[in-house]
């Protein structure tokens, strides 16, 4: 794939330094057209396949891609146009709404640990644990009043919120050891482009639908969220389970530097074909025979 990008641009491996403040929601261009737009992601979508396939043959490493962002960012029209050629043998998709009265009888992290990726397939996570330190931080209510946890657990939030980083950074580091490669998205759409696509799902009747009461509430918890993000990233950035912070208020420039990250990940994962014992190259070699000697 030939495309004039820098990843490190948007790679976030070491989250310390990060400042959200400085990650930019728009960059150039990098298609000159729609032609050469589908063309590009038609083309990566090729790549990630064969890679899928290989990753499935191997069965020894999955990956887990999350994607975390405000409303209308485009999380949904992302996992669509990056993932939908591959085999939907290997990718599954899970998004994760208000929790269920069950899974608030479990820890924080139950609901997304029972559904990680087998190894050898693509795990895809719309939203994920990431929202116990990211909507649960900006409305703490939820965790006080919502969430039935010892009270002696919510009487310092910080803490709580502090502790959950930690268990998130272990959890990820868990998978990593054991083949599941975790590589996480925040899809950075700026409040006046967000402001856009919010009026044009009111004005467009046919995307009446996706607009929501609370999506211009939320709005208002704007630098909140963003403090969250940024706290976020920082703590569990890492070199093994790195941040993509991606400048979303150009659709089709997201989805081609998200396709470009989920290929430079899998590259480094060393994907093959398992090369057969001896013995079964000899089997290979007498049914080859067999059927070549049939009439």
């Amino acid at each position: 794939m030939k495309l004039k990008l820098d990843l490190h641009d948007f790679r976030v491996p070491d989250g310390k330094p990060f400042r959200i403040a400085k990650a930019k929601t728009k960059v150039k261009s990098l298609y000159s057209d729609n032609a050469h737009y589908e063309t590009l992601i038609a083309q990566f979508r090729e790549e990630i396949d064969d890679l899928q396939q290989k990753m499935y043959a191997q069965d020894r490493q999955g990956l887990l891609l999350i994607f975390q962002a405000m409303d209308a960012a485009g999380k949904d029209s992302t996992i669509k146009h990056v993932m939908s050629g591959v085999n939907t043998q290997g990718v599954e998709v899970h998004s994760f709404k208000r929790p269920t009265s069950a899974e608030l009888d479990h820890d924080f992290l139950w609901r997304t640990s029972r559904v990680l990726p087998q190894r050898g397939r693509i795990g895809i996570f719309n939203r994920s644990y990431y929202e116990e330190v990211l909507c649960c931080r900006v409305h703490p209510e939820i965790v006080t009043q919502i969430q039935r946890l010892p009270e002696k657990t919510t009487k310092n939030l910080d803490k709580l919120f502090s502790d959950r980083l930690k268990d998130i950074r272990n959890l990820e580091a868990y998978c990593h050891r054991n083949g599941i490669r975790i590589v996480k998205f925040f899809l950075n759409v700026s409040k006046d482009e967000q402001k856009k696509r919010f009026l044009a799902r009111i004005n467009t009747p046919s995307k009446n639908w996706k607009f929501e009461e609370g999506d211009v509430k939320e709005r208002g918890f704007w630098k909140d969220y963003m403090r969250a993000y940024e706290d976020a990233i920082r703590e569990t950035g890492t070199q093994e389970c790195p941040w993509y912070v991606i400048p979303a208020d150009d659709k089709k420039n997201m989805r081609l530097i998200v396709s470009a990250a989920v290929l430079h990940e899998m590259q480094g994962m060393k994907l093959k074909y398992p090369e057969l014992p001896p013995e079964q190259k000899a089997q290979l070699a007498v049914a080859k025979k067999l059927l070549l000697e049939e009439k």
